[in-house]
């Protein structure tokens, strides 16, 4: 006789001498490989993956490649890696760009929390209106709207502050209030709260009805609802997106290399424009952006860990 069983992944073959099917308590021997008395013993054959042993060694084989030409190109120039990797201008350019990714990401979930809160509302007004930036900012480039709040002194030389179509109480120069770095910040934030309130609404909707209509039966406040039961139990789905947008964003800061800002990108242009190590100097950009994001994944690793405490 012959059974199939599984264990783990893996089927095993169970046979026997005998034609008479066997307890399903004895289909396993006793740890002392001794089975009942009169049994047969039984043989646990272990199923084969050829095919994992064959991607395993063409994948070995290909990584064994990349590592050859890496090292054994002399055209990387890995000295002028190691030279200019720590380089103060570099590191300098490494916190700029960090700088920059927070004020995107802090300020733009903020906006984009609200925006997410005003789509849910059923007041018209409200949820079109975000509805309507929603569509704008996600509809127009990065690289083009930071452009235009770095030039945006072209279109309004001063800026006035006041009743609308009415007298004005102060105004101010344009290119006194939004500088080349408040024009990036500005940019990049207004553009990540359009993705980030799609995020949060869609964690928001994840979170089942019923939660909130037992919290208003108990009579809490409705922004206790939101910050204690909802919010929580929205992080679980929030988070991962989220993540992926703060990884992205690390990137994204390369295209303020277009207002001549001292970001990561712009700072290696700079440097191999002046000494000609041009695949070295991008070299050393591929690395810190890849340290910075990889950090930034073993940090969303453990908050999504944290959020997932209670699930089934």
């Amino acid at each position: 006789m012959r059974t199939h069983r599984r264990h783990g992944r893996d089927r095993v073959l169970l046979a026997s001498g005998s034609g008479s099917a066997a307890p399903a308590r004895a289909a396993a021997p006793p740890a002392n490989g001794a089975g009942e008395p009169g049994s047969p013993a039984l043989k646990v054959i272990t199923t084969r993956h050829p095919g994992r042993w064959v991607a395993a060694a063409a994948i070995a084989v290909l990584l064994a490649m990349v590592a050859s030409a890496l090292i054994t190109n002399p055209a990387w120039e890995w000295e002028v890696v190691g030279e200019f990797l720590f380089a103060p201008s570099v590191l300098r350019a490494v916190v700029f760009t960090l700088e920059l990714t927070a004020l995107g990401i802090v300020f733009g979930f903020l906006l984009g929390t609200v925006l997410a809160l005003m789509r849910l509302s059923r007041n018209t007004l409200l949820s079109s209106a975000a509805w309507g930036y929603i569509a704008l900012f996600r509809s127009i480039p990065l690289i083009l709207q930071l452009l235009f709040w770095y030039n945006l002194a072209l279109l309004y030389p001063r800026l006035s502050f006041g009743v609308p179509f009415g007298p004005a109480f102060f105004d101010i120069g344009t290119m006194d209030l939004i500088g080349p770095v408040t024009a990036a910040a500005l940019g990049l934030a207004l553009h990540q709260a359009a993705y980030a309130a799609e995020i949060v609404r869609a964690g928001l909707l994840s979170v089942d009805r019923g939660q909130r209509e037992a919290a208003a039966a108990l009579g809490i406040p409705r922004t206790r609802q939101l910050l204690r039961i909802v919010l929580p139990q929205a992080m679980r789905s929030i988070v991962p997106t989220a993540g992926n947008e703060i990884i992205g964003l690390v990137k994204g800061t390369s295209v303020v290399y277009i207002m001549a800002l001292p970001e990561l990108f712009y700072q290696v242009q700079v440097i191999y424009n002046r000494n000609g190590r041009v695949m070295a100097l991008l070299l050393v950009a591929t690395v810190w952006y890849l340290v910075m994001t990889s950090v930034m994944s073993v940090a969303q690793h453990y908050i999504e860990r944290h959020y997932a405490k209670g699930r089934a």
